[in-house]
């Protein structure tokens, strides 16, 4: 076949042809940076921006959600991370109410056309149980599983930690469930029981490490700022002793990590002060605040930083035009 074509162009032109082609598939396999977020309480469903380096968000779809949601007591889609899987599909898991013992889960091909979402009952079971917060999720190799971990509170169910008026009675734990399908789930079980109340556990893998990142939020006196413990499988067990926090003197929530050339950023919501923030770090150990740097939509709420191919983004900005 290839005597064929070399018959038929001269030599310039096939090799022309061949560059041609090998552009295009190179195109097809460049990355983008996306992030999913929502706005306001959450009520309008799933809303995505896009960066170049990592710095500068811009807003997709003139701001308008791509998914609205249809599961839950409210009927909300808060906090909704995104995670491409090894069968080509995204896979979504968000918050469907504040006080919801389920979360959501949809799956799509193009972030465009979505499963029919569904409920995930993941606290059902345990009577007290006051809600399901951040779901997130992280695939473990060995086992080839995904594992889908959010923050719960059980009353009573751990060492009491000084309330305040705001946070009353809350007590987070990581809790999970595994499934290698998303049709059928493990039973829950523990995740990450330090001796604080830990919420918006996010899981980052970095030559065979997982880094997993998390808020502290024992409300008095207020700690609120991320962390770190890393562990050597997905699954874990990560150590109880998690480090110092990497972010500074506000309060932070909501931590994503993306690997963006020598950096890895981590974003989080400055919740208090309505914008989102960043530190960064070319080693995993010393972290500079990049906060004044970055730019993202106005409104963004707690998301999740990811990559796709350039295929998948040049349909989603078609929407919106």
């Amino acid at each position: 076949m290839v005597s064929e074509q070399v018959k038929r162009y001269p030599m310039t032109k096939y090799f022309a042809l061949l560059f041609c082609l090998f552009s295009l598939a190179s195109a097809a396999q460049k990355e983008v940076y996306l992030f999913s977020y929502f706005v306001d309480n959450g009520q309008d469903g799933l809303h995505l921006a896009s960066s170049a380096d990592g710095l500068t968000w811009t807003a997709l779809n003139d701001g308008k959600s791509y998914l609205a949601p249809t599961v839950g007591k409210d009927k909300l889609m808060r906090d909704p991370f995104i995670l491409q899987g090894k069968d080509g599909l995204f896979h979504m898991v968000w918050t469907s109410g504040w006080w919801d013992k389920r979360i959501g889960y949809a799956s799509s091909p193009d972030l465009i056309n979505w499963s029919e979402q569904k409920s995930i009952p993941v606290m059902e079971h345990e009577a007290t149980a006051k809600n399901s917060w951040a779901p997130e999720m992280a695939y473990d190799p060995e086992s080839k599983n995904y594992i889908i971990f959010w923050a719960t509170t059980i009353p009573g169910r751990h060492a009491d930690i000084a309330d305040s008026e705001r946070e009353k009675g809350l007590n987070h734990r990581m809790y999970c469930t595994k499934t290698k399908d998303f049709k059928t789930f493990s039973p829950t079980e523990m995740f990450f029981n330090p001796d604080f109340s830990v919420i918006d556990a996010t899981i980052f893998p970095k030559k065979n490490k997982f880094y997993m990142f998390l808020k502290n939020e024992n409300p008095n006196p207020p700690q609120k700022n991320i962390r770190i413990t890393v562990a050597e499988n997905a699954s874990g067990p990560y150590p109880l002793n998690v480090s110092e926090p990497i972010t500074g003197n506000y309060w932070a929530e909501g931590p994503t990590a993306l690997q963006v050339g020598k950096y890895v950023y981590v974003y989080f919501d400055k919740y208090t002060e309505h914008k989102y923030g960043a530190v960064r770090s070319k080693n995993m150990k010393d972290w500079e605040d990049v906060s004044d740097r970055v730019s993202f939509p106005k409104g963004v709420r707690h998301g999740t930083a990811f990559k796709v191919s350039s295929l998948v983004f040049e349909k989603l900005s078609e929407m919106g035009k």
